[in-house]
This record gives C-alpha cells, sequence and structure tokens, in this order.
C-alpha cells in the first residue's frame, strides 16, 4: 500500500474536520488562496459593479471608495493581485499535494468553499450580467416576452446597471433560468442587491453540484476525485467566472453534469430530464443530449439502437421544452434568440478577429464590410456545427465523453465571441477525459492563467470622471506582471511552463 508522500499532509488526520487543521506546507498554499479572495472581495468593493439604481450608491462608504481615484486604483490593484495569487495558490496546491491519493475529495470541498466564501460578499465583478438577469425577471413581472423585448422595454431601465448589449437584445437564455430571474425579482421585492445576493446562492448551488457531479463521474471513469476536483472546482477559473461574476453557466453547467453521472449509472430517462433541465438554463447544452443517447444506447450498439435512442432522447426533451413553452407562452422563442452573442466579437476567437479583419479590409476598398463579417462569423458557425456532428456520428463508445468535450470545443472556437466562462466548461470536460502530467497538464495552467488576465483587465465599474485610461492600464501592468513572474521568474511555479513541466511539480514541491 503506497505511502503519503510529505505533500499530501493536506489529507489530514482522519476526522479532521477544517482546513485550519491541516499541517504542511499545503495549507499553506490553501491560506493563500483564501487571502487572494479577500483581497479580489476588497477590491470588488472599491471597482465592481454597482447598479445607478442601487441603494447603495448613496452609503458615505461607497461614495469614498469610489470617488478618490487613489483608493479606486488601490481596489484595482487589489482585484488584480488578489486573482493572480489565487492561480499562484492553485499551482502550489497541486505541487505540495504530489500524491493526490492521499487526498480525500472531501478536503477539496472545503478549500473550493474557503475561496469561494469572501467573494459571496463583494459586488459582482468583472461582468455586469447579473444586472440583465434582474433586468429580464422584471420584464416577466411585467408580462412581457424577453425574446422579443429587450430591457429597454422596462421604465427607467439604465438604473438597473445592465450592459448595453442587452438593452435592445432578446435574452439568449432559456425557458427555466427566465423562472429563476422571475422567482428571484419577486422575492427581492424590487431590491438589487438582495437579488444579487440570491443569484450568488444560485451560482453557489451550481457550483456544490458540480463538485458532486464531478467525484461521481471521476470514480466512474477510473480519475482521481480529488485531483479532478483541483482541475475543476477548485480552479480560479470556477471561483472567478461562477462566483465573482455570477454567471449562470455554473448552473447550467452542473445540470449537464448531474445529468451525465445519472446517464453513466444506468438511469437514461433522468439523464435525459436533467440535461433538458440545463437546456433551460442556456440552449447550448443542446449539444449533449446526442450523447446522451449514445449512453444510453450501450457500448457497441448497433445504428438502429442508437437511432431508436436519439429519438426517445429528442421526444422527451422536446415534449418537456414545449410544455415549459406552453407554460410560459413563450413556447420555442429562445431558439432564435440564440444567436444573439453572434453579433460581437472578440480578438482572441479566431473567427471573430478573422470576421473583424476582413471587413476592415473590404470596407477599406468602399465594399460591403459588415456584409462579409457577418459571412465569416457564419461561416464559423456552420463549421463549428459540422464538427460537433461528426463527433456525434464518428468515434467509440469509449470515447463518448472526449467526443462530447470536442464537439462543445468545435462549437466554441469556432464562434466570433469566446468568453472566459465558455473555456471553462471545457476545461470541465476535459478534466473527466482525463489530464495526466506533463504537456497536457501544460494547457490547464495556461489557459487559467490567460483567462484569469482576461477577467482582471476586462470590466471594471470606474465612475465616468476618474480616468478609466488609467485605471485599466494599471490592472493590465499588474496582470501581465504577475503572470509572467508565474510563469518566467517564481522559482517555484516557473517550472511548471518549460520542457521539464512533468519534473517540475515533484522538484518544486520539495
Amino acid at each position: 500500500m503506497p505511502q503519503p508522500s510529505a505533500g499530501s499532509s493536506l489529507s489530514a488526520a482522519p476526522g479532521a474536520r477544517t482546513i485550519a487543521a491541516l499541517p504542511g506546507a499545503g495549507a499553506v498554499a490553501v491560506w493563500q488562496g483564501t487571502a487572494a479572495s479577500l483581497c479580489m472581495m476588497l477590491g470588488g468593493l472599491g471597482v465592481g459593479w454597482m447598479a445607478s439604481g442601487s441603494s447603495l450608491i448613496r452609503v458615505p462608504f461607497f461614495i469614498a471608495l469610489r470617488d478618490n481615484p487613489v483608493l479606486v486604483v488601490l481596489c484595482t490593484v487589489l482585484v488584480a493581485f488578489g486573482g493572480l495569487l489565487l492561480v499562484r495558490a492553485w499551482l502550489r496546491l497541486e505541487q505540495r499535494v504530489g500524491d493526490w491519493s492521499a487526498v480525500r475529495p472531501a478536503v477539496l470541498y472545503r478549500i473550493a468553499a474557503l475561496w469561494c466564501a469572501p467573494l459571496m460578499l463583494t459586488f459582482p465583478l468583472f461582468s455586469r450580467d447579473v444586472y440583465a438577469y434582474i433586468g429580464q425577471g422584471r420584464l416577466m413581472m411585467a408580462g412581457l416576452d424577453p425574446y422579443v423585448n429587450g430591457i429597454s422595454a422596462l421604465n427607467n431601465y439604465h438604473n438597473l446597471g445592465p450592459d448595453s448589449l442587452w438593452t435592445e437584445a432578446p435574452t439568449p437564455y432559456g425557458p427555466l433560468f427566465l423562472w429563476i430571474e422571475q422567482g428571484i425579482v419577486w422575492l427581492s421585492g424590487g431590491n438589487l442587491e438582495v437579488a444579487i445576493v440570491l443569484f450568488r446562492v444560485v451560482a453557489a448551488v451550481g457550483v456544490a453540484l458540480c463538485a458532486v457531479a464531478v467525484v461521481g463521474l471521476a470514480r466512474h471513469y477510473g480519475l482521481d476525485p480529488s485531483r479532478t476536483l483541483w482541475l475543476t472546482v477548485a480552479n480560479p477559473l470556477f471561483v472567478i467566472n461562477f462566483i465573482a461574476s455570477i454567471h449562470n453557466d455554473g448552473l447550467m453547467l452542473a445540470l449537464l453534469l448531474v445529468g451525465l453521472l445519472a446517464a453513466v449509472r444506468g438511469r437514461p430517462v433522468v439523464a435525459v430530464v436533467l440535461v433538458t433541465l440545463s437546456i433551460g438554463i442556456k440552449p447550448i447544452t443542446l449539444i449533449a443530449l446526442p450523447f446522451v443517447g449514445l449512453i444510453w444506447a450501450g457500448q457497441n450498439a448497433r445504428w438502429g439502437r442508437k437511432v431508436a435512442c436519439w429519438a426517445a432522447t429528442a421526444g422527451i426533451s422536446g415534449g418537456l421544452l414545449a410544455a415549459v413553452g406552453a407554460l410560459t407562452g413563450f413556447w420555442f422563442g429562445w431558439l432564435p434568440a440564440m444567436t444573439t452573442s453572434g453579433t460581437v466579437w472578440i480578438w482572441y476567437a479566431p473567427f471573430g478577429l478573422l470576421a473583424a479583419t476582413a471587413g476592415a479590409v473590404v470596407q477599406l476598398f468602399s465594399g460591403p464590410g459588415d456584409v462579409v463579417s457577418e459571412a465569416v462569423k457564419t461561416a464559423g458557425r456552420v463549421v463549428g456545427i459540422v464538427a460537433a456532428a461528426w463527433f456525434v456520428l464518428r468515434g467509440t463508445s469509449e470515447t463518448i465523453m472526449l467526443r462530447m468535450a470536442l464537439a462543445f470545443t468545435a462549437v466554441v472556437v469556432t464562434a466570433a465571441m469566446i468568453q472566459p466562462w465558455y473555456v471553462t466548461w471545457l476545461m470541465a470536460f476535459f478534466a473527466l477525459v482525463g489530464v495526466t502530467d506533463g504537456w497536457r497538464l501544460r494547457p490547464y495552467y495556461l489557459v487559467t492563467l490567460f483567462f484569469t488576465v482576461i477577467a482582471l483587465t476586462d470590466q471594471l465599474d470606474v465612475f465616468e470622471w476618474i480616468p478609466i485610461v488609467i485605471v485599466r492600464a494599471v490592472a493590465i501592468a499588474l496582470s501581465v506582471a504577475f503572470a509572467a513572474y508565474i510563469m518566467l521568474w517564481d522559482w517555484k511555479t516557473r517550472v511548471l511552463f518549460g520542457p521539464g513541466a512533468a519534473m517540475g511539480r515533484v522538484t518544486a514541491s520539495r
């Protein structure tokens, strides 16, 4: 029976109930991550998103914190420093553990909870989508169709704090999430702060369900559950995107993973229902339905069996969605609304950059730049759908989870807009395929670092009379410098990014 390594002291003695009881340097990494989250929480009070209609905007403490350029810059430093310190703590945790088999999953649950808890107590960071959720909930309360009306249909909608993208655009979310939005707005009584707290509770429930599903799926596929939790739920991208930013993707992913767990445990009807609930949050998880059908069909099933299971899957899911559509009166209005996010692009999305470049070049010669740009985006979406269909139809029964991960990746990578939280689901899928040490693990390090920097430098809430250029420059300079330090100069973590990454994890843990 293998003996725990020195780094595996993180597993603690049997019966230990708190992270504080964990001895050794592994516990240092845990508390370092907690300190990082506390920094982000404090900084978020000054640069997190606060709606103009918030009752807190007139509180002297927040006025002083947000009206003083020096304090705004200090809050920006705390957020950027905290975000990258969390990444470093995550890396060091894995280095110090060494032998994940000696660590119980319950320990990872508590670590993730410690890193998430401070961020439950600050303003939304890096995204104001939660204010769009509140606006869409108010549309529902007013009896308006969010698949037809933007938030601008509400009186004084600017006071709700949504991004301008959502003021005219219909919602791309599924009918179940519309009910959640409506329920939270009703429960909050119109109070923005209470609504934010409730949405954060929903996000935390999603993360907790992800943790449970990840452990079950990891055990089914013969993976170490604690290591898989470290790759997913304890990953800084989970903490930042699902708790700090309050994206509904956490709940969407949770329902999908729980559905997949039901599927591999031989409960296909329950699996289809759960995945359909996930579709009811964000319709992108439609991609998973045919893979649930393949799991239902069983290993080495013939095409007749596969088609029958796909038909049953589509029938159950379609029937549930039609029933919900009838209850809301919106039917399948979310199908055309799914293209809302396709109207924007970002520089690190290949088809987004290609569309913008092609459109600009054509427009330079007085051509129809917008038409060309939209044609490139459409071509990207078609390529993604065709690639996803290929992974559904081709491959072995033993690689269904990998094929599903690749199908989602194809759709995400060929989109004109790739948000950091999209990448978070992909990382979860690939973690459940199995990520070994060495070059296969290095992309996890790089992607986590890159998209953390993107989040930290993307959206900060600063009063218009404070130079936003200076504030963002501080965020970018500090984030890039800290990321470079982690990769190039920190003698403990730089070994993870070099050619000897497979040995570096062991060496640096000493």
